[in-house]
């Protein structure tokens, strides 16, 4: 078999490790709560109990199985790294390939709402995609990375070999979350093959040049405001997974309540519980609790970056309850926005909470590319 062989994959998680798992949840060693605190000293333990509760006697992992093996899934290795992903190919001819990339805490579970509307629309108007959706190196069915490095951008490599392998000589790069780092960099890299990136996020900060400032509208302090409310309040898992995330993992691979309450942070209490822990279950099962954040370590100490704007068309769709861009930085580091658009609806996970609003805006895009 050689290097570059794309081989089928399945999930078939042996029944020892539920087993195992359950155990745990049953022997779980709980902390100690203040009274009346809320969420002011992190994720409440009322949360995380609900939900282990609720993994131990109600959560279906066999219907996650089922529900990923309904689609063709392979494995192949890519600069010393086996690489996951679903390849779900349109019935059109005219559909036009995607690569997708998720984030974390999130997995390849973070798009399966949109995969049927994506590939097989209802109207004959409407755009179709072949999907290519991969786990992130080290996250879930990718397995834990056995070298460094693994940052935006050698992962953005990473899929544009990933797609040359496919035969796909004309793509769009889609992302959520580190997929929304990841995509643009694809675009940057492999800009003679991409057709337009499209993201749920533009991470664009202030330079600290105080001229920045004088075009922000009222809108965009708002978002400033919240983005300084975030960093002083919610922060502390970038914080550690950029600078020590060996020193959680040991915690994370351990224990899965430990893992449920350090990802339920980043897993609105709006979400619906299957999701949440399909999310969470990938990352125990597969032994990735650990690896899946060393993206955070990777990035930040990456020595490539570059500071000249991105050029590949963008588009920008921003949810409700999710951050929010701030154009004129956003417009500083990508030159080539061609869409920006604002839904009511909809957080951090559009893909399942919002599917139609992100397939919708999906197709306009890549549709005025044409």
């Amino acid at each position: 078999m050689t290097v570059t062989a794309i081989r089928p994959f399945r999930v078939e998680i042996p029944q020892a490790q539920l087993d195992d798992l359950h155990d745990r949840l049953r022997r779980a060693l709980w902390p100690d709560e203040l009274p009346g605190v809320g969420d002011a000293y992190g994720v409440p333990a009322g949360r995380v109990r609900e939900l282990a509760a609720y993994w131990l006697d109600g959560f279906d992992w066999r219907a996650v199985e089922a529900r990923l093996n309904a689609h063709p899934q392979f494995v192949t290795a890519i600069d010393g790294e086996d690489i996951h992903f679903l390849h779900v190919r349109s019935s059109r001819p005219d559909a036009t390939p995607l690569v997708l990339t998720h984030g974390w805490p999130g997995t390849v579970m973070e798009y399966l709402d949109v995969i049927a509307p994506l590939t097989e629309p209802e109207s004959a108007d409407d755009p179709a995609f072949h999907l290519v959706i991969p786990s992130l190196p080290g996250s879930g069915f990718s397995g834990p990375t056995r070298s460094t490095g693994w940052n935006r951008y050698r992962t953005a490599r990473a899929w544009a070999e990933l797609m040359a392998r496919l035969g796909y000589e004309r793509y769009g790069a889609v992302g959520n979350d580190a997929g929304s780092l990841v995509s643009p960099e694809i675009g940057r890299v492999d800009g003679e093959h991409v057709v337009g990136v499209h993201v749920t996020q533009l991470f664009s900060f202030p330079s600290g040049d105080p001229a920045e400032f004088a075009e922000l509208t009222e809108a965009d302090h708002a978002a400033l405001a919240h983005l300084q409310w975030f960093l002083d309040n919610k922060f502390a898992f970038n914080v550690l997974h950029s600078q020590q995330p060996q020193t959680i993992a040991y915690a994370l691979a351990d224990s899965p309540v430990g893992l449920l309450g350090w990802n339920a942070q980043l897993f609105a209490d709006t979400l619906d519980a299957d999701f949440v822990l399909a999310n969470v279950a990938i990352h125990w099962l597969t032994g990735t609790a650990g690896s899946a954040i060393r993206f955070y370590y990777e990035d930040a100490h990456a020595g490539e970056q570059t500071s000249d704007p991105t050029t590949t068309p963008t588009a920008l769709a921003m949810f409700a309850n999710d951050f929010h861009a701030i154009r004129p930085f956003a417009e500083r580091d990508h030159k080539n926005i061609v869409s920006w658009n604002s839904y009511d609806v909809g957080g951090h996970y559009a893909a399942h909470e919002a599917p139609g609003a992100l397939v919708g805006d999906i197709r306009q895009f890549f549709a005025m590319l044409d």
